[in-house]
């Protein structure tokens, strides 16, 4: 009787300070719709949104001690809806197959692997012999060095190459990093490799879809352009997130340094750093 009245008391303390719990509630239920374990959960998604939602309307009834209780079990299966609209919100095709021809595309993203090849992703993509029902929305290839040697790619640009492309695979180990979610989320319908050099077919443009990437993409021209090296490319990577212009070497000595972190986090970075800056300029 006293382990009830204890939780009751703690409970009734917490009213009013519920609402950072409200973040946490959604993540458990986001994170349950990616659970092995939940699969038959996610054919009753609609149901789980409706009664989560009726939940929270209803949730005063429940008194002042049972209300938060009701509301987190509420706010967990809405978090399981909105992952699942999230997830079904961005099925497009994907390649279940290994093709090798012709690729073309609008650059739309570039980056270095763990090769430290160029990759680029296209958007508009076209396939040699595939229907646009059946093509992918967004391919991404990596250029091997004689790729490398053709044409610079720049943001907005379409181009047109003969490459290897294969599906995506899935966790090399139970619980590992799976990679066919990665580019699900990411609208990569395929993934692959060329080794011929790219080939210009018209010019990049202004492109209000692409403006965020080109900007980002000129800055870090710019700052490679003055400072030299990798030096400058960690400089630009830090700025603008663009890591293609940091060699493998130095993505080596920063992951053993264990100070890499600051390459996926150099947005947060930089906006700390400016609001910081613009918040003494305002007091000061």
């Amino acid at each position: 009787m006293s382990g009830i009245v204890l939780m009751v008391t703690v409970l009734l303390a917490q009213r009013g300070h519920m609402f950072g719990r409200v973040p946490v509630c959604l993540a458990v239920g986001i994170g349950n719709y990616f659970s092995p374990d939940l699969n038959r959960l996610r054919h009753c998604t609609w149901v789980q949104a409706f009664v989560g939602g009726m939940g929270l309307l209803f949730a005063k009834r429940f008194g002042e001690v049972l209300s938060p209780i009701v509301i987190g079990i509420c706010l967990v299966g809405i978090g399981f809806s909105i992952a699942a609209l999230r997830t079904h919100s961005l099925e497009a095709p994907v390649l279940g197959w290994r093709y090798y021809r012709a690729i073309e595309g609008r650059v739309v993203g570039m980056d270095r692997s763990a090769s430290d090849a160029v990759r680029i992703i296209h958007d508009q993509v076209c396939l040699d012999r595939m229907s646009p029902s059946r093509t992918p929305q967004k391919v991404r290839i990596s250029l091997h060095v004689k790729a490398a040697q053709g044409i610079e790619p720049l943001p907005g640009m379409r181009v047109k190459t003969t490459g290897h492309l294969s599906p995506s695979s899935g966790p090399a180990e139970p619980g590992g990093f799976d990679f066919q979610r990665h580019v699900w989320f990411g609208q990569l319908g395929v993934v692959g490799y060329t080794r011929i050099p790219l080939i210009g077919l018209a010019v990049a443009t202004e492109n209000w879809n692409l403006w965020v990437f080109q900007t980002r993409m000129t800055i870090s021209a710019r700052v490679r352009e003055v400072i030299a090296g990798d030096v400058g490319g960690f400089a630009a990577a830090v700025t603008t997130g663009d890591r293609s212009g940091m060699g493998q070497e130095a993505l080596g000595d920063l992951r053993a340094s264990h100070t890499a972190h600051l390459l996926a986090i150099s947005g947060l970075h930089m906006g700390l750093l400016s609001s910081v800056v613009l918040h003494l300029f305002v007091r000061f």
